[in-house]
């Protein structure tokens, strides 16, 4: 008897740790980021309208890699990272490409989340992580069989990671995380004393 695993969900990591000049880029990043954010009156203001504890530009600016050279490095970096995972999971592209359609940066202050959701109208989606301080929130992804068990039992404590119904990821300064956008995750509690940046994005089809 055999058994095969059908119908994976991959998830794509990386890090941008390994590079000449990291630290001092990643250093760079994070005030950038945080220099963005005092600046931005619209996304404090969206942020406050929403509760979310800490910034984010989702809503309020598309334009960071023409506002800061160091974002436009980074866009440069992860579309090279998208380009491998787009190969890795063997899209026919039909002669389109993946673009990044949206990049925004999150800053979540102590006891800030962000709640189970998807990104619509994406093909990958994905996170770079600036600054994430001991105790900060780990990345959450939820098994999008989830809605189909509802009579089945649940897994061992000991269950292999392919297996589990969540998978919890905890990154490191530098950490590329990718998926495709389908896929449902969330940002648990961060319960550390600092805040936690990193910088997201999504890749359309076009």
């Amino acid at each position: 008897m055999t058994s095969r695993s059908l119908f994976a969900t991959p998830l794509y990591e990386a890090s941008l740790a390994g590079e000449k000049g990291f630290d001092v880029f990643i250093d760079d990043l994070h005030d950038a980021c945080i220099a963005v954010a005092e600046d931005d009156e619209a996304g404090q203001a969206w942020a406050e309208r929403k509760g979310y504890l800490g910034y984010t530009s989702y809503a309020s600016l598309d334009d960071l890699p023409q506002r800061d050279s160091l974002f436009a490095e980074l866009k440069k970096k992860l579309d090279k990272h998208v380009a491998a995972f787009a190969k890795e999971l063997r899209f026919d592209l039909a002669g389109g490409k993946l673009v990044m359609d949206s990049f925004w940066i999150n800053i979540l202050d102590p006891g800030g989340q962000h709640t189970g959701h998807i990104h619509p109208h994406s093909v990958i989606s994905g996170t770079v992580y600036v600054t994430i301080p001991a105790g900060a929130s780990a990345l959450k992804f939820e098994d999008p069989r989830l809605p189909m068990m509802m009579a089945a039992p649940t897994r061992q404590d000991d269950a292999p990671e392919n297996l589990q119904p969540f998978v919890y990821v905890q990154p490191e300064p530098g950490t590329i995380l990718m998926w495709e956008s389908w896929l449902r995750h969330e940002v648990t509690p961060n319960q550390a004393e600092e805040q936690r940046i990193s910088v997201s994005f999504n890749y359309a089809w076009r």
